[in-house]
């Protein structure tokens, strides 16, 4: 993009303030501003006049989940059937792993975190012989992606490859980094974070197909074969990835998503519950739960909203494809973001002071026709890794790998 190009971009959108230190960069901070201004997208910024809307919730009914004893029953026949799509290359595994570990008191990209106590075991490590144990069952490797993000890429990167993968196969692993979102004042306009650089935060985990596509790995999908996606969370060392049992259960209920859930352990836990919303399938946040929805009961006397996602999910690859031709819902959230004022100096408030813009997961599955909600043990499969010591802590995740015969 030309400087001419990029004022004209910038006057369509009213952002002309963005070009304000132009003549005082180098010739790479000039490049590096232009490429800035041409990969923004904002024609999302108009949506921050009318953000009420855009969270308005649709009605909410309850959507029965496949528990325990109904997949116990199915095993055999669901996992041959998943077994079988493994085999044929048809599933690749996608980690979300653009986060850092700072609530843990580190620097790093949150998966290299060392959960062990008499020998080094990180995170990835966790996650990778997970994937290990189906890929040995089958006897197929499975193509993992791994979307990191602009602070951490290249020490994830140069992490996994230092310590080999863990033993996968490195042509089967590829990294992307997860597309980036502008970040502004309460009206819209950009904030500049330094003299040559837009202010970015990540896009929200709804943008980890649009980000796939925009690093050049749709095409590869596409030529492997790639029918589903197992899209999972860093922050969970005991979740089953690639599980054949769940794949066969989706395939066989010929539903285009699914999503592993676990019963929760109260009422106000804090996980997002399986729902309708006008009908489609949706996820509602916990703050969203009224004491209406909480307390409502199925025909059995069970609680109707009592499944909570885990952030392990498999898509249609086709479908989200189809989804990628209109647009995401957009999430805007209130954020305290770092800023160049009037006098070209940086500010780092302290009280929220503009917007970020995210897409989220949860729209993806609310934009398709029909999802699975599969249960899982939470003992042996839900083991979050948000913070040092307490609830969902090194701690507990710590306890519950030992649980599960894991060497610490």
């Amino acid at each position: 993009m030309t400087l001419e190009q990029a004022g004209e971009k910038l006057a369509k959108y009213g952002q002309e303030h963005l070009l304000k230190y132009y003549g005082e960069l180098s010739e790479e901070e000039k490049g590096s501003l232009l490429k800035q201004i041409e990969e923004t997208d904002m024609g999302i910024l108009e949506a921050c006049k009318h953000r009420e809307e855009l969270t308005k919730k649709g009605v909410i009914t309850p959507l029965a989940s496949m528990q325990l004893d109904e997949i116990e029953a199915n095993r055999a026949g669901f996992t041959a059937v998943g077994m079988e799509a493994i085999r044929q290359g048809r599933v690749g595994a996608v980690l979300l792993a653009g986060g850092m570990g700072t609530r843990l008191g580190s620097d790093d990209p949150k998966g290299m975190y060392n959960v062990g106590i008499t020998r080094k075991l990180y995170i990835f490590e966790c996650l990778i012989n997970n994937l290990m144990e189906v890929v040995q069952e089958s006897g197929t490797w499975i193509h993992l992606f791994v979307m990191t993000s602009e602070k951490n890429h290249q020490a994830t990167v140069s992490f996994l490859k230092e310590h080999e993968y863990f033993g996968y196969q490195e042509e089967y692993v590829h990294f992307f980094k997860q597309d980036m979102a502008a970040a502004t004042d309460y009206q819209g306009k950009i904030y500049l974070e330094a003299k040559g650089r837009l202010s970015t935060s990540p896009n929200g985990n709804g943008g980890w197909f649009t980000s796939l596509k925009s690093n050049g790995l749709l095409e590869l999908i596409q030529e492997q074969g790639i029918e589903w996606l197992n899209v999972f969370a860093v922050d969970n060392v005991l979740q089953r990835i690639a599980d054949p049992c769940f794949i066969g259960a989706v395939i066989q209920k010929k539903c285009v998503v699914g999503a592993k859930v676990v019963r929760k352990n109260a009422p106000d836990e804090k996980v997002g519950v399986m729902c309708l919303e006008d009908g489609r399938p949706s996820i509602v946040e916990y703050y969203e739960l009224t004491e209406e929805l909480m307390n409502a009961r199925d025909e059995n006397g069970e609680p109707a909203y009592n499944f909570g996602v885990i952030l392990n999910y498999l898509f249609h690859e086709q479908e989200l494809e189809h989804m990628m031709a209109s647009s995401m819902p957009l999430h805007i959230v209130e954020k305290k973001i770092p800023y160049l004022d009037e006098n070209g100096e940086l500010k780092k408030p302290q009280e929220p002071n503009g917007y970020k813009y995210e897409t989220l997961v949860l729209d993806m599955i609310h934009q398709l026709d029909s999802c699975l909600p599969f249960e899982v043990e939470r003992n042996r499969e839900f083991a979050p890794i948000k913070n040092r010591t307490g609830i969902d802590s090194v701690e507990s995740a710590r306890a519950l790998l030992q649980e599960n015969g894991v060497t610490l």
